[in-house]
């Protein structure tokens, strides 16, 4: 008879202990941390910018960074005095726990109040893995379409807010935002949902304003 082992769920228990292990780093510190996911191009850097511009005065923030390769958006971060850490996978299209374990070990996050992991560009694998995080957030650009939901349920799922960006752009395309949130919302009628614009600022006050509310309630406790 063959012998099955099942390496998938073998990978997500291992995943998962060391990620229970980076939110008690995380807790000790009193930090907040969201693990932001999107596809490639949705717009996640330039949500973080906004993100730190509207809330720089409030709290400090640090960035840790995923990518396949190269350090663009981490310069760009950076250029904003916000300590930032690069994390390369060299191919994965994710970041897990042992890499942010391997972030913790190199980066100083005394005296932080948020950190904000911008994950790799994808629209599957980031939402499987935990990290240590607090909260998973997602964006999906206008012109995604409005059938995302249905084709990716898990992100959606695994998701605390929606950030549906590039919303300018809805005269020029066939996007139907008012589908697109109704199947989000059958996917996870909890999600949080803010329409932006990173190009003009709509809506940035009104996910910036929710994200204060979500930090200020974790540090009650």
């Amino acid at each position: 008879m063959v012998k099955v082992i099942n390496v998938r769920q073998s990978v997500f228990e291992e995943n998962n202990k060391i990620a229970m292990k980076n939110r008690e780093f995380f807790d000790s510190l009193n930090l907040f941390v969201i693990n932001l996911m999107s596809a490639p191009g949705a717009g996640k850097t330039s949500i973080i910018e906004r993100t730190i511009d509207a809330l720089k005065e409030k709290f400090k923030i640090g960035v840790i960074e995923g990518d396949i390769t190269s350090s663009i958006d981490a310069e760009k971060l950076e250029k904003k005095g916000i300590p930032t850490i690069q994390l390369n996978t060299g191919g994965e299209c994710h970041l897990d726990a042992n890499m942010i374990s391997q972030a913790i070990e190199n980066f100083n996050f005394n005296g932080l109040d948020l950190i904000i992991i911008e994950n790799v560009g994808n629209l599957v694998c980031p939402a499987e893995f935990k990290v240590g995080e607090d909260m998973k957030v997602m964006i999906l650009s206008a012109p995604e379409g409005h059938d995302k939901p249905k084709k990716y349920p898990l992100m959606f799922m695994e998701s605390s807010a929606l950030l549906i960006n590039k919303i300018d752009l809805l005269p020029y395309i066939d996007t139907d935002i008012n589908a697109l949130i109704k199947n989000a919302k059958e996917i996870n009628p909890n999600i949080q949902i803010f329409k932006t614009s990173a190009k003009t600022g709509e809506g940035i006050k009104e996910w910036t304003e929710w994200l204060t509310e979500k930090i200020q309630q974790s540090k009650k406790h």
